[in-house]
């Protein structure tokens, strides 16, 4: 498989582009790429294109645009919203969640959750890895760290909203996905997923009244965040998105 390089230059027929300190260092160090060598790029606007190493200098290496491989793409308009977990585990949902196909990664604070401090760089930097592994043209963004009831007030107002209650009290999720994919157009949505501990009464209680809330249940077991995270998504994918 070939290498693939996210990158923010445009990309299109015949540009040159030299790479910044960090990738020109990945692909001529840590890659023992040569000149002549292709390199795959995506910017997550213009498609997948090869790119044909012409140039290798002392911290700089230079790519040629050849030829467009995949027009672009999008991802479904899903959004993950989730109460900040410790850091190996942040960094497996914003991984994993960008191969599973979310849209935009969303961390929410709570009375429960116990991570005070997210880096939200490195969030962007994992669903970097992720998208340049697993062949999506796109990169999830990033949304700044926000409150519970901030997330909640600033909903919009067409986003149905998808609450995975440890409490059971939800329908089965497939049930209710199910429901909303017989119509012809199900709109947009979000996944909100709890810390560990849950919710607590108040604030499953200001969930539910949300307008475009979605209450519903990922099984009989208790499941991390970050397995509840996955689970969601893999319902949701299989429901109303590109599976």
């Amino acid at each position: 498989m070939s290498i693939r390089l996210f990158i923010n230059d445009v990309l299109t027929l015949g540009v040159s582009i030299e790479l910044d300190r960090e990738q020109s260092h990945y692909l001529a160090t840590v890659m023992r790429q040569k000149v002549g060598d292709s390199v795959a790029l995506f910017n997550g606007r213009d498609g997948e294109w090869a790119a044909l190493i012409t140039g290798i200098e002392k911290r700089t290496v230079i790519l040629d645009i050849q030829q467009q491989t995949k027009p672009q793409s999008n991802e479904p308009d899903l959004w993950l919203a989730f109460a900040p977990i410790k850091k190996a585990r942040l960094d497996f949902i914003a991984q994993k969640a960008t191969e599973l196909g979310v849209d935009r990664l969303i961390p929410v604070m709570t009375r429960r959750t116990i991570v005070d401090r997210v880096k939200t760089d490195r969030m962007v930097a994992n669903a970097v890895e992720a998208a340049e592994q697993c062949e999506r043209l796109t990169v999830p963004t990033v949304g700044d760290v926000t409150k519970l009831e901030k997330l909640l007030q600033d909903w919009p107002s067409d986003r149905h909203l998808m609450f995975c209650d440890e409490d059971l009290s939800g329908e089965p999720a497939h049930a209710a996905l199910q429901k909303v994919a017989a119509k012809s157009n199900p709109g947009p949505w979000g996944l909100l997923i709890g810390p560990e501990g849950g919710f607590d009464d108040a604030e499953r209680r200001m969930i539910r009244q949300h307008p475009n809330c979605v209450t519903v249940s990922l099984g009989p077991r208790v499941l991390r965040a970050d397995t509840a995270a996955m689970a969601a998504i893999s319902l949701w994918q299989s429901a109303l998105g590109d599976w």
